[in-house]
């Protein structure tokens, strides 16, 4: 699939590139997609929940009523989870909801990913940014050559550039990453994918091993 290369003012270069039909190309994977995206909302929980148990509940272990002739249920203590401040009956404990994924599943969930973002014609290829110090007004003009402002998306990085990450840690709708942070539930979320060309060398070196 050959894609044309943009610049930051949103203007064809008069080049283009061919995106690699194993990484862009392939027949998306819905199901290796629904565990990667799981496994990182998953990661994203806390698990620091805790409701008390009956032992843990301040109260009186006084018996509160004798065991025969009230007519009613036996009962030994107020702390009793049947009683209103009584305990909790089986409540939520500390614990983590991480769980274990294939790497080769991780790897096909994102090109199938990928592949979505190219099919729909929703990947876009940019030359390089350049900036001399972070400037969030410079990449709002940025995302407004590109049609992008107002919209969820994300831009790849071939390497780490704070200039570029402290211009857009401010906009509530646009991301950046470097090839080695991207990840299935990113690229599904953003609206476009920007792509800068220094990444996607790394993209397809990392999603190939």
């Amino acid at each position: 699939m050959e894609v044309k290369v943009l610049n930051t003012s949103g203007k064809e270069t008069g080049r283009t590139i061919t995106l690699s039909d194993s990484v862009f190309g392939i027949e998306p994977n819905k199901h290796a997609i629904y565990l990667d995206v799981k496994q990182y909302l998953a990661n994203q929980r806390q698990g620091t929940h805790k409701a008390k148990e009956r032992n843990e509940v301040t109260g009186s272990t006084r018996k509160i009523k004798k065991q025969k002739g009230t007519g009613t249920a036996r009962a030994g203590s107020v702390k009793s989870p049947v009683f209103k401040g009584g305990g909790t009956i089986f409540g939520p404990r500390p614990r983590s909801y991480s769980f274990k994924l294939n790497k080769n599943l991780k790897r096909l969930a994102r090109r199938s990913a990928l592949s979505i973002k190219a099919n729909e014609a929703s990947l876009i290829v940019l030359e390089d940014i350049t900036l001399d110090t972070p400037s969030t007004k410079g990449f709002i003009n940025i995302l407004k050559a590109l049609g992008l402002e107002g919209k969820k998306s994300l831009f790849v990085l071939g390497e780490s550039n704070n200039n570029v990450y402290l211009s857009s840690r401010n906009l509530k709708v646009a991301s950046v990453v470097t090839t080695s942070e991207l990840n299935t539930y990113s690229i599904l979320n953003a609206n476009s994918l920007v792509v800068l060309e220094s990444a996607l060398e790394g993209i397809v070196e990392n999603l190939n091993k």
